[in-house]
């Protein structure tokens, strides 16, 4: 009897379970579907990153342009600053994917502490000729991605920045200003101030054990600046990002020629966690991070390891690059030509989907942006959000970003935690728009890393 009652139970019990897992499948694919079906603001963010509107800011405005990269000549993971007192270059590359030869050119624009085009004239910062061609090229050799790679230096003979300040590097095709393809920022600087400064853990302490702190004191001794709440500009970056750069500082002290910015919560910065990377600088054999690498009729073919979140696993201490980028191959003498390009893929599992947000694949390489390329698309077959992006070879650090609904600003932190010894680069911008003039001048940048100035 008791047999025979126990065998009605298990099939009851097996049913709602049955029923159970089919209703949470249907779950996922409900929401799946959701996430892939295209809806009027899905659209609309189409067309605004279809769009051909120049932007004051790092963009890309055509799909075939790729490895867009702008730094020191001197050094590849430097920051595109220029000394205005000093014969320092910056190199701009990158990829045509199109691989036939075209009419580049390039023009620099002068802009303000807010990134806007300021009131000079291109004569009155620029000797020389305020629009130059791009005639440096070469095609790619041994790839299976064909590419024209392009590359111009500047300042040169043809070009000289006259005054300091925020700049934007333009460049556009077949002679037509409006026909833009790049826009890069760069900054050009004169030490006129000195700058003292120092990352901390975070004052209040609720924060200290997540933020960073980033205090400091401008010194103007020599250099008169009338009204600092007025004419001064302070702007603190993490990392080269903008989206949650730290604007509109004011001094909280002001002494004879020292203004005292040391405040315990306008200058403080979610620490995020060590970026992780991967090795793609050789597709022949696999390095740490790279589960398989193949050849397809597609092209290269480089899956990642599985990822996981580390929204609450304890710190751990690895070397990085703080979410730089290097474009490198071990199987040539010329990276540029003969490092070929790969289709990445990328996979976080996570059980919970966003529904008031996406998740991004996030790093330098993209520009520190939130773009349909970038975005990661929830597959209910696997549990997880995947990603697959096609990058030349090289080494790359990259994060997982939550950019929540009508927010501006990505959050690291929803999967990769935030601890306060994570090693984070911060740059210390100061703009000085004199009594009588009609621009910002950048009279002082400050590079400082938690590790070694903490």
């Amino acid at each position: 009897m008791k047999t025979l009652f126990s065998i009605p139970l298990l099939f009851v019990f097996c049913a709602y379970a049955s029923t159970t897992a089919y209703a949470q499948k249907e779950k996922k694919k409900n929401l799946w579907q959701q996430l892939n079906t295209p809806t009027l603001k899905d659209t609309t963010a189409d067309d605004y990153y279809g769009s051909t509107a120049m932007r004051y800011e790092d963009y890309v405005y055509r799909s075939y342009i790729k490895s867009v990269q702008l730094h020191d000549i001197s050094f590849e993971l430097s920051q595109p600053i220029l000394n205005l007192d000093s014969q320092e270059q910056l190199q701009l590359s990158f990829d045509d994917l199109q691989a036939d030869l075209k009419n580049f050119s390039y023009t620099v624009i002068h802009c303000n502490a807010n990134w806007e085009p300021s009131d000079l004239m291109s004569a009155e910062y620029i000797d020389g000729f305020a629009d130059n061609n791009i005639n440096n090229y070469n095609y790619s050799l041994n790839t299976l991605q064909k590419f024209t790679h392009y590359d111009v230096v500047f300042p040169n003979s043809s070009m000289r920045i006259t005054k300091s300040g925020n700049y934007l590097l333009k460049v556009y095709d077949s002679g037509d200003p409006e026909s833009v393809v790049i826009t890069k920022r760069f900054f050009v600087y004169q030490n006129k101030v000195m700058v003292n400064a120092r990352v901390s853990g975070a004052s209040i302490i609720a924060d200290r054990n997540y933020k960073q702190e980033i205090d400091f004191t401008i010194n103007h001794t020599g250099y008169n600046i009338l009204n600092p709440y007025a004419d001064l500009k302070v702007v603190i970056t993490q990392n080269n990002r903008w989206d949650n750069a730290k604007k509109g500082l004011k001094p909280l002290f002001v002494k004879d020629h020292e203004l005292v910015y040391d405040y315990d919560e306008d200058n403080v910065f979610t620490a995020g966690n060590e970026y992780r990377y991967f090795d793609i600088k050789s597709i022949r054999y696999l390095s740490e991070r790279v589960f398989k690498a193949s050849i397809d009729s597609m092209g290269n073919q480089v899956i990642l390891y599985n990822d996981e979140k580390r929204t609450f696993k304890r710190y751990y201490s690895q070397s990085d690059i703080n979410g730089k980028y290097l474009i490198k191959t071990q199987e040539g003498k010329d990276s540029n030509r003969e490092a070929d390009y790969c289709y990445v893929k990328f996979f976080l599992p996570n059980d919970e989907v966003f529904m008031d947000g996406n998740l991004y694949v996030f790093g330098a390489f993209n520009g520190w942006a939130c773009t349909k390329e970038n975005l990661m698309k929830y597959n209910p077959a696997r549990f997880g959000y995947e990603c697959t992006l096609y990058l030349k070879q090289g080494y790359y650090n990259y994060e997982y970003a939550f950019l929540k609904d009508g927010s501006l600003e990505a959050d690291n932190t929803v999967i990769e935690g935030m601890h306060y010894e994570t090693e984070n680069d911060y740059t210390i911008y100061i703009y000085h728009k004199q009594q009588g003039t009609f621009y910002d001048q950048l009279i002082g940048v400050k590079r400082l890393n938690s590790m070694k100035d903490y």
